[in-house]
């Protein structure tokens, strides 16, 4: 069995020793070197060629930034962040640069964290088989060429709403895991201002992230974006993403849609979850909601789909040209119950078309 090649990156001996620790204990990883900063560690990665780095960002001599530019211009490489918890935006940035996840930092003394952190390790290492690479470049590239200073630019649209009653959509549920945040923001940064319909969001991310993530999708987006609350209104023109850690259902109350934060069954090991947020959306919203299922490890959305389908929506799946991991994508595709299978870059304008709009987006 061909092993994945693991360099680890950080200045801490602590972190360096417990998630090499982490790593080995996988049969199928090798742990082939370390480095403590981010010089040795550009050395190491080219001479060493490793299928996977692990990758401190706040390093001395060179910060974690700065390498992921150097090596993502000159030898691609899977990177995962090691980043501690907080309203800190480091982590959004690293993945724009070309990071493809990251996992909390572990901390000394919190048992029931390191366990977390080592399944979650686990199931990202074992997601490196199934990487695209070449769009992971792709996007990278983008953000070095001007892309990675504009992260508030808001994109302007030709897309104008049809004559009122024409609508057939007015929720859009989005679900994505791995290369969701760069994917959601390529989506939420195109969409024109006043939108009519409503949309809810179940990224999978630990607590503690969700809300900076919201924070930075509202200010690339005409759409407000916030983290969603116990009892926060759907309402058009709005996104609401899921808090980590918590499932985002719905409930018919006078007059509106609100949310309900439920904590996840034992067996659930995805959260936010988008089944959750699907089935749940199919049962309030009915014909009127759309399901998009973004890139992803494993196989969360695909029960959900049915659901939607069985209700009378709509479901789309981004492709697997444009997918960091394809797992999701091809988990609902398997359904036999997605409407389209559409690449990233044209996502949002099948949205707009499917809710009511004609046009097309600069």
């Amino acid at each position: 069995m061909k092993k994945i090649r693991v360099l680890v990156i950080d200045d801490s001996a602590f972190n360096r020793r417990t998630i090499t620790k982490i790593l080995e204990a996988l049969p199928e990883v090798e742990v082939v070197g370390y480095a403590v900063d981010g010089e040795e560690g550009i050395r190491r990665i080219l001479d060493l060629k490793p299928d996977l780095v692990t990758l401190d960002l706040e390093m001395p001599r060179m910060d974690g930034f700065t390498l992921l530019r150097i090596i993502m211009s000159n030898r691609p490489t899977p990177v995962i962040v090691v980043s501690s918890r907080g309203g800190d935006e480091s982590v959004f940035k690293a993945l724009e640069l070309g990071a493809v996840d990251f996992i909390l930092k572990p901390t000394a003394g919190a048992f029931e964290e390191l366990i977390k952190i080592r399944e979650d390790l686990h199931e990202k290492v074992r997601g490196v088989f199934n990487l695209n690479m070449s769009f992971v470049r792709k996007r990278g590239e983008l953000f070095r060429k001007g892309c990675e200073g504009d992260s508030d630019k808001k994109i302007k649209s030709i897309f104008t709403p049809r004559k009122r009653g024409l609508e057939t959509i007015s929720v859009v549920a989005i679900g994505a895991s791995t290369g969701g945040p760069p994917a959601l923001q390529s989506i939420f940064s195109a969409f024109p201002g006043d939108i009519p319909f409503s949309i809810v969001v179940s990224q999978h991310m630990p607590s503690g992230f969700t809300r900076t993530f919201a924070e930075r999708l509202n200010r690339s987006s005409t759409v407000q974006v916030v983290e969603a609350s116990e009892g926060a209104p759907v309402r058009p023109g709005c996104a609401l993403i899921a808090p980590g850690g918590k499932n985002m259902v719905f409930r018919q109350t006078e007059g509106e849609v609100t949310v309900r934060l439920v904590d996840p069954e034992p067996a659930e090991n995805y959260l936010p979850s988008v089944d959750r947020m699907f089935q749940s959306g199919a049962e309030v919203f009915g014909s009127k909601l759309m399901g998009v299922v973004l890139t992803g490890m494993g196989n969360d959305g695909s029960v959900g789909v049915r659901a939607i389908k069985n209700a009378g929506g709509q479901v789309l799946s981004e492709s697997e040209d444009s997918a960091v991991i394809f797992g999701m994508p091809r988990a609902a595709i398997a359904t036999g119950m997605v409407d389209a299978v559409v690449p990233l870059e044209k996502m949002t304008d099948e949205i707009l078309t499917r809710c009511g709009f004609v046009g097309e987006r600069n």
